[in-house]
């Protein structure tokens, strides 16, 4: 990422914007810019095999009990506007076959995938495939639920509604198995 250009691009924007980038309040803003979207846009740099290898520490086992960690949250930006996806809800869900990956690695792998310019649905989808890759299952599901400031700020102003996407790969493309995960899911 090319922190300097960055820098001199918040510069400029503040420029545009009728603003003094060298007044006392902004004159540390595109460093500040630069090094706050080098940490929110750092997923950018991998691939989701990267993450699956970064993250995927399993442990052989035995069972083919579904496992889900649910309520992971995070945040991420769309790529139309680079507005804030907030209050994100994320739930993964995964049939093992042989092997587990730790639990603390689902948080880490969803929040990297949101560090991206993307759509919520494609979030989802990098999850779930990272998951796979990590596990070796294709019996994947990923639930996400969202407020997005590109409808909540901008344009119609809805500030109350949320987005809600369900990514699955295996199994789980059977009404009766993401039944079965909603409900462990609300539980």
């Amino acid at each position: 990422m090319d922190t300097k250009r960055i820098e001199s691009l918040v510069y400029q924007l503040l420029e545009a914007l009728g603003e003094n980038p060298d007044r006392e309040g902004l004159v540390e803003t595109p460093k500040r810019v630069a090094q706050m979207m080098e940490e929110m846009f750092e997923g950018i740099q991998y691939t989701n095999a990267d993450i699956a290898d970064m993250f995927g520490k399993t442990f052989d086992v035995d069972t083919n009990q579904m496992v889900i960690v649910k309520d992971i949250t995070c945040f991420s930006h769309c790529e139309h506007h680079m507005a804030l996806m907030y209050d994100m809800n994320i739930s993964i869900g995964y049939i093992p076959r042989g092997c587990v990956i730790g639990l603390s690695k689902m948080p880490r792998i969803a929040e990297m995938c949101c560090k991206r310019l993307q759509l919520q649905e494609k979030i989802g989808e990098d999850i779930a495939e990272v998951i796979s890759i990590a596990t070796g299952t294709d019996d994947v599901i990923v639930h996400i639920t969202s407020s997005h400031s590109c409808v909540s700020a901008r344009g119609v102003k809805s500030a109350n509604s949320k987005t809600t996407t369900l990514a699955t790969k295996g199994v789980f493309e059977q009404d009766d198995m993401i039944n079965r995960f909603l409900t462990l899911k609300n539980a």
